[in-house]
């Protein structure tokens, strides 16, 4: 039969030493002359030990706590961006939500930390304080840019990165399934009669998604014959001018965005919300009247994504995954005032697209 797996006692009685000395030398406590803890440490690789951060840092709370009821810590990080659209807060606190519910479950606190502008922590400045607090839970919540977490000391951190992508460093994902909603919202509307969908996105919030929302929506024109090609308008900042010359031009019957001033708009340009035309909302989150659209489901997201983090904190699984996977949430569709039940009427019958007079908007 295999022997054992090493233990710090057993790892003391091997060296001659007390359990006090061996755990302290293998932490790298600096009360332990530094021979010894070399001499420590060394055993410990030959023996093939791992130290349990869960169970460490269970008994430094037990002792903080004189016994009270353990409750792990898991840091949920927000990156402070200048640029990222102030909507996305409401989809962050919506995830923590999630994560928090879903972690409490599980005996897991989750605390919120800011990164960057403002007074927010610099990445060496919260390497620091989750070591100092024996915090090995990462949940990075989504970033407008790229993100980049690449020199926290890895080997101390398992982490869950909820949005699509991450490469520095490449960590396990959980994320909306963009593709599969805007497939979903899709065949909803086609089935309800709507021929002429345009999309109109941020292009950079397209990008970040390497092209999930406009590819999908590419793909479906392309394979479904009834359904007539609008090019979307992906813009660089989205405004009123620009879009009513794209409503104008292409003449969509139903519009999907995640701006639900669109609606203004379209109305501005003569349409009639929902006897004329339809508006899909492409994240309800960031709505700001009611309207049908797309609940990419924030709160499951959160929850999933902890699953993910407590499961590898269970196994001792820390650092950058050789194999980082993406858990894809599918989105869930809700109905709402801004579409018909059976799809607009015939093309010929409805209200032409005009542009009412206003100062703010180009005749």
């Amino acid at each position: 039969m295999p022997s054992s797996a090493p233990t710090v006692r057993s790892l003391a009685r091997e060296l001659g030493l007390s359990r006090t000395t061996v755990s302290d030398a293998l932490r790298g406590a600096p009360r332990v002359d530094s021979r010894t803890v070399q001499r420590v440490q060394e055993a410990a690789r030959a023996a093939g030990y791992q130290r349990n951060p869960l169970a460490a840092a269970l008994m430094s709370e037990l002792r903080r706590s004189r016994g009270a009821t353990f409750r792990g810590v898991i840091a949920a990080i927000n990156l402070d961006e200048p640029d990222r659209p102030t909507t996305a807060a409401r989809f962050h606190h919506e995830l923590v939500v999630g994560a928090a519910s879903r972690g409490d479950e599980l005996g897991f606190k989750v605390e919120n930390f800011v990164m960057g502008r403002d007074g927010g922590l610099s990445v060496p400045r919260l390497d620091s304080v989750l070591q100092s607090r024996g915090i090995h839970g990462v949940l990075l919540l989504p970033a407008w840019y790229e993100p980049d977490l690449s020199q926290l000391d890895w080997k101390r951190y398992a982490g869950v990165y909820t949005d699509y992508i991450i490469e520095r460093p490449a960590l396990h994902s959980v994320c909306s399934d963009h593709h599969r909603a805007m497939m979903a919202a899709l065949a909803r509307l086609a089935a309800r009669g709507y021929s002429r969908p345009g999309l109109v996105l941020h292009r950079h919030n397209d990008e970040r998604l390497q092209y999930r929302w406009s590819g999908a929506f590419r793909a479906f024109q392309e394979s479904h014959p009834a359904i007539e090609p609008v090019p979307p308008l992906m813009s660089a900042a989205l405004e009123q001018g620009e879009f009513v010359r794209w409503f104008r031009r292409e003449r969509p019957d139903v519009v999907l965005s995640h701006n639900t001033e669109v609606i203004d708009w379209m109305e501005g340009c003569g349409a009639h919300i929902p006897a004329t035309h339809g508006f899909v909302s492409l994240n309800l989150v960031m709505k700001t009247r009611p309207c049908a659209g797309l609940d990419l489901q924030p709160h499951v997201l959160g929850a999933r994504a902890v699953e993910s983090l407590v499961a590898q904190l269970q196994r001792n699984e820390r650092g950058v995954p050789e194999w980082p996977t993406t858990t894809m949430i599918p989105a869930r569709w809700v109905d709402g005032p801004s579409l018909l039940a059976e799809g607009p009427p015939p093309a010929e019958t409805r209200v032409p697209p005009r542009v009412r007079r206003r100062k703010s908007v180009a005749p």
